[in-house]
């Protein structure tokens, strides 16, 4: 099962992933973190853990809020981040999260609404094919929007938690610190495009896709 949760104000995609009946992996939780708690307390989830497909402010910002939620029925939560990502974590991390939100609009980061000294360490670091949490998702290195970025793979299920590498028609930004439009396009080219065509993707923002939609239609990889 997979679920998308849209975050505002960047409509950023939150997913949580489960294989188990009563047990789910959360996905990016970005923000509103109330309306992710409230969505797995709803579907009688416990989450197994949190990962995070990188380490900006979007995909990352509810983590803190949840991890006391649950702490306080008993649960730890352990966040999954890949290695490369490790600087965006933790108390140390608020002078790369204000270089990585330059040109972001003032409104948009009020409306986010994240201390900066609110984001807690990883708890995990994570390499190229690691599995997550004892399910089927397996990590795929695709840098280039940063230097950690990572792709989930169920290979089962044919479908792929995309970040933001690869979206609709779109990849992902790499003007911001850290980015690399060459190692981005690599990453694409070399690991995702070489998955079956019919795996569907769902990336960290904007509609879901497919990689046979994308080989054929993104204007951005040729």
């Amino acid at each position: 099962m997979v679920e998308r949760i849209v975050i505002e104000p960047f409509n950023e995609n939150a997913y949580v992933f489960s294989e188990w009946k009563k047990e789910c992996i959360l996905i990016d939780p970005g923000g509103e973190p109330d309306k992710i708690i409230s969505h797995m307390v709803g579907k009688n989830l416990k989450p197994r853990g949190i990962v995070c497909t990188h380490g900006h402010l979007d995909h990352i910002g509810g983590i803190l809020r949840i991890k006391d939620f649950y702490l306080d029925k008993g649960i730890i939560l352990k966040v999954a981040v890949h290695t490369e990502d490790r600087p965006f974590f933790g108390p140390e991390a608020k002078e790369m999260h204000r270089q990585s939100m330059k040109g972001i609009p003032e409104s948009l980061l009020d409306e986010l609404n994240i201390p900066l000294h609110s984001i807690p360490d990883a708890d995990i670091l994570l390499k190229e094919g690691d599995f997550l949490f004892d399910s089927q998702l397996v990590v795929i290195h695709t840098p280039g929007h940063t230097p950690g970025s990572i792709s989930l793979y169920c290979e089962s299920q044919n479908f792929l938690f995309s970040g933001d590498t690869l979206f609709f028609e779109n990849v992902g930004r790499t003007d911001l610190p850290g980015g690399n439009r060459e190692s981005l396009l690599e990453s694409i080219k070399e690991k995702l495009f070489t998955l079956p065509d019919e795996t569907r993707v769902m990336p960290g923002h904007g509609p879901l896709t497919t990689i046979e939609r994308e080989k054929k239609n993104n204007p951005f990889v040729s």
